[in-house]
């Protein structure tokens, strides 16, 4: 998820970083603000002065993953096919991206408020590109009470669940182009319905 080396960050960036990849890695609970530092090559104080405290530090991580998630989303080819960009952008940051694959399958399977509130905030924000889909296509997803909850399980399911799910596929789960036609296959679902032909009465 690095734009730049970590030896043009700032210490508070700097810091952040290795929080990102040591709790990914980790997790929060087994990391260590004391290992943060040492990471980052920084003295453990620092931590408290840029953040205020270990949970400060992680607020800040998350928000950070947010932002790069927003970012990429407000960076779509607007030539391209919107579900095609949207699907292009979800396996870039959720397959590719080994540091944020691991930092969001230990938060999100942890059971405190941090994960639940970012949970909260990705399914908020899967609800507006919802919207979008819903403008670009001339139709309202089918239960809007479900949608973004089923849409973040079709993105999210394989990133959580894959020390489980590996050992049932002749793949690397996340090998590109595995990871492409998952996404394919996962935007023909949203577009199509599991069983979409059946709507018109014909079965086939």
């Amino acid at each position: 998820m690095r734009a730049v080396e970590k030896s043009d960050l700032t210490g508070r960036a700097r810091l952040r970083e290795a929080a990102l990849e040591l709790f990914a890695e980790r997790g929060f609970e087994a990391t260590s603000t004391r290992a943060v530092a040492a990471a980052a090559g920084l003295s453990p104080a620092l931590v408290t002065r840029h953040f205020g405290s270990k949970e400060g530090l992680r607020a800040a991580v998350d928000e950070y993953v947010l932002e790069r998630i927003g970012k990429e989303l407000s960076e779509m080819d607007p030539d391209a096919g919107l579900m095609e960009s949207l699907g292009e952008v979800s396996a870039r940051l959720f397959g590719e991206d080994l540091v944020l694959r691991g930092y969001l399958r230990h938060v999100l399977l942890e059971d405190s408020a941090a994960s639940s509130d970012l949970f909260g905030r990705m399914l908020s924000g899967a609800r507006a590109e919802l919207g979008r889909l819903s403008a670009a296509y001339g139709k309202q997803a089918p239960n809007s009470e479900w949608a973004a909850f089923q849409v973040l399980c079709l993105v999210l399911g394989p990133l959580l669940l894959e020390r489980v799910m590996q050992p049932h596929c002749d793949e690397p789960m996340f090998d590109p182009a595995v990871l492409a036609r998952r996404s394919a296959a996962n935007q023909r679902l949203l577009l199509q319905g599991l069983y979409g032909y059946l709507e018109d009465g014909t079965g086939g």
